[in-house]
């Protein structure tokens, strides 16, 4: 079946009833295996924009709702899902550190590295990126090439509703530990996002670097510099501070990114 005729089949079972969608459960393997492979995504960059493929998530969404959880074993270890696990061997070019666990529909270019850590089904994970301990990229993310997650960073799952848009992070962006980001924010390339930084789609991002603050949501330009910071917020009770994040300064150019972010951290004072 071509991708044009699956993706109208996913889009005919998503508007029937169960019973009569199971019938099509192959079209929905059959997507699913599209992602998991690499061949299809749930969102990709056209004309400088992110677009959603909203048929990828109804077939996930689909498959969620037509199949059965089960048993799954894993060495001396029983799970019980609806996803089995994605299989890894040498031929991929990826490693993945026990535990580390990836579901079967996340695709994983060659030379990811896991460290022990959890990519979801419908996520993207770009060359050469490093997935660090304790990481977790969520349902349908899009992380690009040369990223690295650091340990705990929390890259959020958007599944729901199908045509809303995934988290991005592209690519040579750098996220530092215990930084979360959800709600379908992006990361521009070669951003760098100190520790601690919480962006969702209403966190103000204010860049200070100049005379006036610029504040916008959802969106961190590019080779931004990013540290968590707050804003005073009068309430009825008093002035409380609210997280913000700010943008502290710019990457320099360089064509080596290590040499790049390091100068980025040093100068900046960011704690990755």
């Amino acid at each position: 079946m071509s991708r044009e005729a699956l993706a109208r089949e996913i889009d005919r079972l998503w508007e029937l009833p169960a019973e009569d969608a199971a019938k099509g459960i192959e079209a929905v393997d059959e997507a699913i295996a599209l992602l998991d492979r690499g061949e299809a995504r749930v969102a990709e960059k056209r004309d400088g924009s992110w677009v959603v493929n909203e048929w990828t998530k109804k077939a996930i969404l689909l498959s969620f709702r037509l199949k059965q959880a089960g048993p799954i074993d894993v060495g001396p270890y029983t799970y019980f899902d609806k996803v089995p696990l994605k299989r890894v061997d040498q031929s991929l070019g990826v490693r993945v550190v026990p535990p580390a666990v990836a579901r079967y529909g996340a695709y994983l270019a060659p030379g990811v590295v896991m460290m022990p850590s959890y990519v979801n089904i419908g996520a993207w994970v770009g060359p050469r990126t490093m997935v660090d301990t304790w990481a977790t990229v969520g349902s349908c993310a899009q992380i690009g090439a040369d990223v690295h997650l650091s340990g705990g960073a929390g890259i959020g799952g958007v599944l729901e509703p199908p045509q809303a848009a995934p988290v991005v992070v592209e690519d040579g962006a750098f996220v530092g530990s215990r930084c979360i980001v959800v709600e379908g924010v992006v990361v521009g390339e070669q951003a760098v996002l100190g520790a601690n930084v919480v962006l969702t789609a209403s966190t103000p991002i204010i860049d200070v670097t100049g005379p006036e603050p610029v504040e916008t949501r959802g969106y961190v330009p590019p080779r931004s510099v990013v540290v968590p910071g707050t804003r005073p917020k009068d309430f009825p009770a008093g002035t409380y501070h609210l997280p913000a994040a700010l943008i502290i300064g710019r990457r320099t150019e360089s064509t080596d990114l290590k040499v790049s972010l390091n100068d980025a951290l040093r100068s900046y004072g960011v704690q990755a």
